[in-house]
């Protein structure tokens, strides 16, 4: 049930924004002699909310700061980004029957989203006010994480193919390696690698190469299951890994990519261009590290080239 100033389901305020720099204090009314304590009270949230630039962990201290002047028994914060991949959507604690709901904006064109708190009775208009003096000291801490978030997305994601790239493959495969020697458990991966690519380039040009790592990527991506991760390596190559796979699995699903590879038609300027791939794959040994994880899997795939090309060998 929605919450608003009349406790009905509609709009319950206007929405918080920031005029300028400066977010005022109190909206629309003159200050009281409350106005210093006020102040000081923003203050104290705004230098506690600065301190951070990870978005999960300035919500959750927003949440514990306002607890004292707004008791809830949940908070929810939605933002909507170009790409649904990127939305951001963050809940703590277990939503109840009454809402109050608070727009955030830098301005009349910059959305923030919406911060949404909950709990089993009714707000009071009282706490309506204060949730939008106080979500004042929010808004430029949380756009800055968002911009975090934003610069770090990009810096670990492909350009050309919109996958992860090999900066975002050593982090996640450091952590993976990490987490599967810790928790006893498997992990696969298949290095993937354009078959005679050069020779294709040559032929056709060096744009028609940039369609087929395009129609790769997109193909291993739509065949790989949600828990698998896809990363372009460099040049040609790319790398998926599985967690908690074992290598029968791994093999299976390295087989499907290749097949699916091979089937691929790229028209480029008029030309359908077909393709192959060599793949090596390997899982984790125990007490082994990333590289020399990689190193097995990536001789795997040299042994492939040797053989013929358009195969998948399993590493030793």
């Amino acid at each position: 049930m929605e919450h608003s100033i009349s406790n009905q389901n509609h709009d319950l305020r206007p929405t918080a924004r920031v005029v300028g720099n400066v977010m005022p204090l109190f909206s629309g009314t003159d200050a009281g002699p409350d106005e210093f304590s006020d102040t000081g009270r923003l203050l104290h949230l705004s230098n506690s909310l600065q301190c951070s630039l990870d978005i999960e962990n300035i919500l959750s201290r927003f949440s514990e700061e306002i607890y004292q002047y707004i008791p809830h028994d949940h908070l929810g914060y939605r933002h909507c980004e170009t790409t649904s991949q990127d939305d951001i959507d963050f809940c703590i604690g277990k939503k109840s029957r009454f809402k109050l709901s608070q727009p955030l904006a830098l301005n009349s064109d910059k959305s923030l989203g919406s911060l949404i708190l909950s709990r089993k009775h009714k707000f009071t208009n009282q706490e309506s006010r204060e949730l939008e003096h106080l979500t004042s000291t929010l808004i430029y801490p949380l756009r800055n994480a968002i911009l975090y978030k934003n610069a770090l997305h990009a810096a670990y994601k492909d350009a050309l193919t919109g996958i992860s790239n090999r900066a975002a493959l050593d982090e996640v495969l450091s952590r993976e390696v990490d987490l599967a020697h810790r928790h006893d458990r498997s992990l696969g991966m298949i290095i993937i690698d354009i078959d005679h690519f050069k020779l294709i380039n040559d032929n056709y040009g060096h744009t028609s190469g940039d369609c087929l790592l395009k129609a790769l990527s997109s193909s291993a991506g739509e065949t790989i299951r949600l828990s698998d991760q896809i990363f372009r390596f460099g040049g040609e190559e790319f790398v998926v890994l599985l967690p908690e796979t074992a290598i029968n699995g791994v093999m299976r699903l390295a087989e499907r990519i290749r097949r699916n590879i091979e089937a691929l038609e790229c028209n480029y300027e008029g030309s359908l261009i077909k393709m192959t791939a060599s793949l090596g794959v390997a899982t984790l040994n125990y007490g082994e590290d990333e590289d020399e994880f990689f190193d097995r899997a990536d001789k795997a795939l040299y042994e492939a080239k040797s053989n013929g090309r358009n195969c998948t060998r399993i590493a030793k």
